[in-house]
């Protein structure tokens, strides 16, 4: 008989991860059932789907048993990506307004 290697785990947590991510979703469309406005809706909706998206890397992808090494590997690059897209991004905001002044005859 072959020897299988490999860890198994418990439905439990499973089951958790599938409360907690019902009770975020929950509370995504709460956002949008009280018409929260503003800056206030945004940032609420960012941090919901960030703490989805952690859960279910870590526990459905398996990120929460990985080596160290390996799961810097998988989540650093990403990491790094948006923080070039924030740099882009506010550099973009500088270049529209410099073309907007540039444009507009200089006034």
């Amino acid at each position: 008989m072959a020897h299988v290697e490999g860890q198994q785990h418990p439905l439990s947590v499973y089951y958790k991860v599938w409360a907690w991510l019902f009770v975020l979703s929950a509370g995504s469309y709460m956002v949008d059932f009280f018409h929260v406005q503003s800056y206030t809706r945004w940032t609420l909706i960012i941090i919901f789907m960030l703490a989805k998206a952690g859960l279910i890397i870590s526990v459905f992808m398996h990120i929460k048993w990985e080596r160290m090494a390996l799961s810097f590997a998988i989540l650093i690059p990403p990491s790094v990506l948006l923080v070039f897209i924030a740099i882009m991004t506010i550099e973009s905001d500088h270049t529209y307004l410099t073309r907007g002044i540039f444009f507009s005859g200089g006034s």
